[in-house]
């Protein structure tokens, strides 16, 4: 609990440290860029309109989903994914990159994953809000289910945030271990249901397998809110799977960085 508390106490501390960075994060991404910020959306629409002729035209295997075209089904998938993967990458490198504010400027090992993770989760809101642009433009208004799209994305942000706390003080220690979290970013990419429809699954032990994972259980959420016009409450040994999982991810970050925040500036030098 004192491990905890002293993360707390370091975010509420430099809470503006925390959002000047961040921005700061962000600016950097796309500095130098003859384009600039519309890179942001370029590099994401051309990644859904491969996947999308990819399945839908070349693998003639895009048919509606729950009276919804593939493509919207698909963005619902692809767009949460790109903040993830962000995070499981770059966030995983986050302490690495900004060895600096650990060396030179004693600035609280805790927060950097944590501005680094706002800086990624802004990108991802324009580009939902673009997603919902394009649910209208074809269409498909928004039903009351997208009260509870806040709700998911919360989520989303706290279990990546925590994942980047636990994976980027390993990657201090190891590069090792940063090349590790690179290799199986594809493997939970396809295994996570972003392409597919995990509820197509015919055997019940793989799908509930599957489900555990919860990159599956996010982007499911957010079709949810689009989509499926499910409410989360209505899944319960879905959201309590995901709390589990959440819960040791927690657990995790808080012994590592109890067991490394003092050694950590000594590795970086």
């Amino acid at each position: 609990m004192n491990t905890i508390c002293e993360i707390i106490k370091d975010h509420i501390q430099y809470r503006q440290q925390i959002f000047k960075l961040a921005k700061a994060d962000l600016v950097k991404t796309y500095r130098g860029a003859a384009l600039g910020w519309a890179w942001a959306i370029i590099k994401p629409a051309v990644t859904i309109f491969v996947y999308w002729f990819a399945f839908a035209i070349g693998l003639n295997s895009g048919k509606d989903i729950n009276g919804f075209p593939y493509f919207l089904w698909l963005i619902t998938g692809v767009v949460p994914w790109f903040y993830m993967s962000d995070m499981i990458t770059q966030g995983t490198e986050a302490i690495r990159k900004y060895s600096y504010l650990v060396t030179k400027m004693k600035f609280p090992v805790s927060t950097i994953p944590t501005f680094v993770s706002i800086s990624k989760f802004m990108v991802n809101l324009v580009l939902m809000l673009i997603a919902a642009i394009i649910f209208v433009l074809m269409g498909k208004m928004p039903s009351i289910y997208i009260l509870q799209l806040p709700f998911y994305m919360i989520l989303n942000f706290i279990f990546f945030t925590i994942f980047a706390l636990f994976s980027s003080l390993l990657a201090a220690m190891s590069k090792d271990f940063a090349n590790l979290v690179k290799a199986f970013v594809t493997a939970v990419f396809w295994l996570s249901g972003i392409i597919f429809n995990i509820n197509t699954v015919k055997i019940p032990w793989l799908k509930s397998l599957l489900m555990v994972n919860p990159v599956a259980f996010l982007v499911e959420g957010y079709r949810n809110c689009f989509i499926n016009q499910v409410w989360f409450w209505e899944k319960p040994k879905s959201l309590m799977c995901f709390g589990i999982v959440l819960l040791i991810f927690i657990i995790l970050a808080v012994w590592t960085y109890r067991r490394l925040r003092k050694e950590i500036p000594d590795v970086l030098i």
